[in-house]
């Protein structure tokens, strides 16, 4: 009787201790973290502009030395103490100074780490694994397409950076008001159109399914990126897919977030048929 080879174990990441360098207030609602240090060596980017990491955050009150071993802590800590992970793209990486960039959506003492960035001094230990992510921009696509919201933001905009100077495309970004706007450095043949909120939270608009639904759609083979609260990227979703005709190749899609759920709630709901962007025999 043969068996089935055992699958290969999955190789824990190691932990990357690096310290805040510096912050800088992008909007009214966005805060950039660059974060560097003797723990940089360890960190190796990936050629994609969508890679991200999963930033450990420790109990305020927990007595523990920085930087804390986080594997340990979840072994010898107790269920309501142990620490939790978000998960941020990595703006950018600069291997010769030794730094990389985290940008923070921030509202007041909203959630764990907004609040952490936004009080964020020089000196200040960011705990991550990592990074993670696969998308970049296809080269020799006629047109490109980007849609998200603030989480996504740092994402579109880091695959924008690595546009050719000739793409052409759009970009349709949702965020609060125009103090969240951000230059972009677009080439000159992008649209960016800024969809705004104006008040109404995260999560709860059909901003960005209308605009894309209402976008007069260029001729040629489109390279999609489209990204933010899951419920806005099942609507995108049925907007490219059965209104359009494209195909999963030329896509990259998932949510991000979930309105209403913390990170640890939506993660475990990804796992099940009503958390997946595409069900059983979805077209495409």
């Amino acid at each position: 009787m043969s068996s089935q080879p055992a699958a290969p174990a999955r190789t824990r990441k190691p932990q990357i201790n690096l310290q805040v360098t510096r912050t800088e207030r992008l909007s009214e609602h966005m805060v950039r973290v660059f974060a560097g240090g003797e723990g940089f060596a360890k960190f190796e980017p990936k050629p994609a502009t969508d890679q991200y990491v999963k930033i450990w955050f420790l109990p305020p009150d927990l007595d523990v030395e920085l930087p804390a071993n986080v594997a340990e802590l979840k072994e010898s800590l107790p269920a309501d103490r142990l620490p939790v992970s978000r998960t941020y793209t990595v703006r950018s990486v600069d291997t010769k100074a030794g730094e990389l960039a985290i940008d923070f959506v921030v509202h007041g003492d909203e959630g764990v780490a907004g609040p952490w960035a936004a009080s964020a001094r020089a000196g200040d230990w960011l705990m991550l694994t990592g990074p993670g992510g696969a998308y970049s921009p296809a080269a020799g696509a006629d047109w490109y397409l980007f849609a998200g919201d603030d989480a996504a933001l740092p994402a579109v905009a880091a695959a924008i950076d690595a546009l050719p100077s000739g793409a052409a495309g759009h970009a349709f970004l949702e965020v609060d008001s125009p103090a969240d706007r951000q230059d972009l450095g677009a080439p000159d043949g992008v649209e960016v159109h800024w969809l705004y909120r104006q008040g109404r939270p995260a999560g709860t608009t059909s901003l960005l399914r209308d605009a894309v639904a209402e976008l007069d759609w260029p001729a040629g083979d489109v390279d999609a990126f489209v990204h933010g609260e899951r419920g806005a990227v099942k609507e995108l979703r049925d907007v490219l897919f059965k209104d359009h005709g494209l195909h999963r190749k030329q896509v990259s899609i998932s949510g991000y977030w979930a309105y209403g759920r913390a990170e640890d709630a939506f993660q475990a709901e990804k796992k099940t048929p009503a958390g997946q962007i595409f069900p059983e025999n979805y077209p495409g």
